[in-house]
């Protein structure tokens, strides 16, 4: 199974129905297609709309209706559109009930840094402040390493997006649950032992008596 839809299926079983999601730009956008199919939830993007969809096949592209990175997206009945300043407004007060983020570091302390990638020129960090310091539950999704190097630190190099402890980290070898005391191992992917995780992760975690496995349908 491919990385990214490893992560995004695992994630999706951390959603119930009800729940005002926001998807950041990127690998996150992947659990909307892999939610179970009883369940309802509300996709919300930054840029102005409850109620975001994929696409149902291609050819329905209408440019001046897009996600918060600019791709095209479909709306359910019932959607609601509305200005970025509502927007933020829902995310600001608490409203958001998950928002799910690409990772570039993430600390022993459970703090995440994503907006600002080395080398290359970036407008600000855009949403990801807000999204991190106002939803309810907050949602790493990230490749475990980037070229070799562990992206688990023990303190990140990059800017942080927030001094905000994150709920969970999702990678392709295991789920990480940061705590007051520290990273949890709480799940491995298959055919990962607890041992790679290990010596892919520059932070220090705590091992529990008893590891899960990450269950996702084939």
């Amino acid at each position: 199974m491919d990385n990214k839809v490893l992560i995004a299926k695992r994630i999706a079983q951390e959603l119930k129905s009800g729940d005002l999601v926001n998807l950041g730009i990127g690998m996150p956008t992947l659990v909307a297609s892999y939610l179970p199919k009883d369940l309802e939830v509300f996709f919300q993007s930054e840029n102005g709309i409850i109620g975001m969809s994929m696409l149902p096949h291609p050819g329905l592209e209408d440019f001046d209706l897009t996600d918060a990175g600019g791709n095209p997206i479909g709306a359910v009945p019932g959607a609601a559109g509305f200005d970025s300043g509502f927007s933020f407004g829902l995310i600001r007060g608490g409203h958001l009930d998950v928002t799910v983020l690409g990772g570039l570091q993430v600390d022993e302390r459970g703090y995440l840094a994503n907006w600002m990638v080395p080398g290359k020129m970036v407008p600000g960090m855009g949403g990801a402040m807000d999204l991190v310091a106002g939803a309810k539950k907050v949602i790493v999704a990230m490749t475990h390493t980037a070229k070799g190097a562990p992206k688990i630190v023990k303190e990140c190099s990059l800017p942080l997006t927030a001094e905000r402890r994150v709920d969970l980290i999702v990678t392709e070898m295991a789920v990480i649950t940061p705590t007051a005391d520290g990273l949890v191992l709480s799940e491995v992917a298959p055919g990962t032992s607890v041992e790679d995780v290990l010596a892919a992760t520059e932070a220090s975690l705590i091992i529990p008596d008893a590891v899960g496995e990450m269950k996702v349908a084939a």
